[in-house]
């Protein structure tokens, strides 16, 4: 071989191996999945689901803890006894009808933009954690600064799809003004869809201004951009704080995940069948508010779901049971024609340990199977979420990445390609210097960054670090490289003079902005 063709291999190797060192940030596309889903109910059974579900609603009825929501219903023609709402099945039905099966969530960056519903899913991280393990595995109160640094790291790793809201709650701020800089740090901190405060209606109605300054009032009108959580009591239970926010988003046509609150075996009956049957008809209940408030309105079926130990009353995460009614549970949304959310990579252990892992990936392969759109709770959800870990937040966002090529289904395109090098190989040779093998390795087998498979001579060699330390630093080098997608001037000034007019005129107070 000449000299300048040692060179050359030389330069190609190196352009190879930089390529392969440098991190690639671009967030993945929404998730099409193309693997046959799981659906353990045939169509009598979830025929049984839905007419046990409407004969709740119909003879047992919803309390709506609401006056708006209780004359809403009433001129919709619900049957009412003080605050219960007794729902024809016929209603429901015409109802929910209107929601859209499918739409698209648009991002300030179009390039983020997400197709939704139907085949089409995407992965958000956790949000609501009082507590986080931060960067020294310390777990403490974040602060500000910490939420921050969670939107930038939702913002860089490519598996998650949105920057949430409060992924953990930002104890320098008081209580009824943070929901505003929450609002804020969403949009500044990455430029991909996000969720809004719905922890008072007052609240949510600062986040859908915000939204109007960000994106246009009249561009709210038509493009669902970001979306907020209503939970219920179960069971069967709305109140008054989740009804005002879900009227907030609904009249500003954004999505609402109307999320009843499961604690199987506690709130529901203990038996898995009942417990979907009563979860069906709670959001259902809400998803018919929805379009009450407005027709056609996007709205997706929601819940958390956990099952509660019969030994200590704790919940638990990544039980059969959980799977079992996340499969349920996705059937009966597509027999509706609706969009839905779960719960991902959910655990009770209280460090990143093997329990967390087994619970997390175990709930991670449930929603696979079953058909998700909404993954909510998609990264660093620990101590039944008390606590949101800077290491498991990289960790299980590299695990969604890794669920999302499975869930893509088997990749045809090299196919001929490929089998050709099988007759130029022959027996007893390998395939690594091949012009196949060196042209699709990197996309032919996921290759984890943050788990080792080298030897353990090796593994020790380089200090025996394990996978809690390994992700710390994965997590600071990322930070350390994280470049802002600047707000528009004009648009960033006039966030912050409407964060300063609100915070002037709401009191600051350690309790939730109900009037002001």
């Amino acid at each position: 071989m000449s000299v300048d063709a040692v060179g050359t291999v030389r330069r190609g190797r190196g352009a190879r191996k930089s390529a392969r060192q440098a991190r690639d940030f671009t967030m993945l596309p929404a998730l099409k999945r193309n693997l046959p889903l799981t659906e353990p109910m045939d169509a009598e059974q979830i025929e049984r689901i839905d007419a046990a579900s409407m004969h709740i609603l119909e003879n047992v009825g919803v309390h709506f803890r609401d006056d708006i929501a209780l004359e809403d219903w009433r001129r919709a023609g619900a049957k009412i006894i003080g605050e219960t709402v007794y729902l024809d099945r016929g209603l429901v039905r015409e109802l929910i009808a209107s929601i859209p099966e499918t739409f698209t969530y648009h991002a300030r960056n179009p390039a983020n933009n997400l197709p939704f519903g139907r085949d089409h899913a995407i992965f958000v991280p956790m949000t609501g954690a009082p507590y986080l393990r931060d960067l020294d595995d310390k777990r403490r109160n974040p602060m500000m600064k910490d939420l921050s640094n969670f939107h930038k790291l939702a913002h860089m790793l490519p598996a998650m799809h949105s920057s949430a809201h409060h992924i953990v709650e930002p104890y320098d701020h008081p209580i009824s003004q943070r929901h505003l800089r929450i609002t804020y740090s969403s949009m500044k901190h990455s430029d991909k869809t996000f969720m809004g405060m719905t922890t008072s209606p007052k609240n949510a109605e600062d986040v859908m201004e915000m939204c109007a300054i960000l994106f246009g009032e009249e561009y709210l009108e038509t493009h669902p951009v970001c979306t907020g959580n209503c939970n219920g009591n179960s069971p069967l239970v709305w109140d008054e704080t989740m009804l005002g926010a879900m009227r907030a988003f609904n009249k500003r046509n954004q999505p609402v995940l109307c999320s009843p609150f499961v604690l199987g075996g506690a709130n529901t009956p203990a038996s898995v069948a009942p417990t979907v049957a009563q979860l069906n008809a709670e959001a259902l209940s809400a998803l018919a508010y929805t379009q009450v408030v407005r027709k056609g309105c996007p709205a997706i079926y929601g819940h958390y779901l956990s099952t509660v130990s019969m030994k200590s009353g704790a919940p638990m995460a990544g039980t059969p049971e959980i799977s079992l009614m996340n499969l349920m549970i996705g059937q009966m949304a597509r027999y509706y024609g609706v969009p839905w959310r779960s719960s991902n990579t959910l655990g009770g252990a209280k460090t990143f340990d093997a329990q967390a892992g087994y619970e997390s990936a175990t709930t991670l392969m449930a929603l696979q199977m079953a058909g998700t759109n909404y993954m909510w709770h998609s990264a660093g959800w620990n101590e039944a979420g008390m606590h949101c870990s800077m290491a498991k937040f990289v960790v299980d966002a590299e695990q969604c990445a890794m669920a999302y090529r499975m869930a893509e289904g088997i990749r045809w395109d090299d196919f001929d390609e490929a089998l050709a090098a099988v007759g130029d190989i022959g027996p007893g040779g390998h395939y690594l210097g091949h012009p196949h093998t060196l042209e699709n390795f990197q996309r032919a087998f996921f290759m984890p960054e943050l788990f080792d498979n080298n030897s353990i001579e090796q593994w020790q060699a380089e200090g025996g670090v394990e996978i809690n330390e390994r992700a710390l630093k994965y997590t600071r080098d990322l930070l350390g490289s994280y470049e802002e997608p600047k707000l528009d001037a004009g648009v960033n000034e006039a966030l912050l003079d409407y964060i300063a007019r609100r915070e002037r005129e709401i009191p600051a107070a350690d309790a939730l902005n109900q009037d002001y």
